[in-house]
């Protein structure tokens, strides 16, 4: 029996896998699983890599890092190496703009992501329409190499719940945690 589509992980480029790895440890109490490529191999800058990733001729794959939030999917981190990298996306770009984590407690996260050397674009700001409720807020934040990293926190049911299929997010139940030895 299937459990459907979920997120697996979040892809992430970074321009130092050992600091990006540090920071997440420490903003988000993130675990390193694995890491798929170190970075003392020679990077991948074969043909192949080029054609499955989409990436520039002038570019190659370096370390890869698979690490794991507490209650979440996985965070892959990405290190490239070559000339033609680019700053990181503003949310006003096009494609997937920003990485939101929910936490219980927003401010002490906030933080945390604070201390590890990310920084806050504003205050928290209450959640409004179909979202709002008593204590609900998000923050956009910066990692310390710019990408945007959202902070939410509901704690009070919001109100799109009352018309939606379903919530859009639900922390890991019991049965999971048995089933997956979590």
């Amino acid at each position: 029996m299937t459990r459907g589509i979920r997120i697996d992980h979040v892809g992430v480029t970074v321009p130092c896998i050992d600091a990006a790895t540090m920071f997440f440890m420490a903003a988000l109490d993130a675990v390193v699983l694995y890491d798929i490529r170190l970075r003392d191999e020679a990077p991948n800058g074969t043909p192949e890599a080029h054609r499955y990733l989409g990436m520039p001729s002038s570019m190659a794959q370096g370390a890869i890092r698979m690490l794991a939030l507490p209650e979440g999917p996985g965070l892959e981190l990405f290190e490239y190496v070559g000339p033609d990298q680019r700053d990181p996306a503003h949310p006003s770009d096009l494609g997937w703009q920003h990485l939101a984590v929910y936490a219980d407690d927003l401010d002490a996260t906030l933080a945390k992501v604070e201390a590890a050397g990310g920084r806050r674009n504003s205050d928290p700001r209450d959640l409004r329409g179909p979202e709002a409720g008593a204590g609900n807020r998000f923050v956009y934040t910066r990692t310390p190499w710019g990408s945007t990293l959202e902070i939410v926190s509901y704690p009070t049911p919001q109100p799109y719940l009352a018309h939606a299929p379903r919530p859009k997010w639900a922390p890991v139940s019991e049965t999971d945690r048995i089933a997956y030895a979590i």
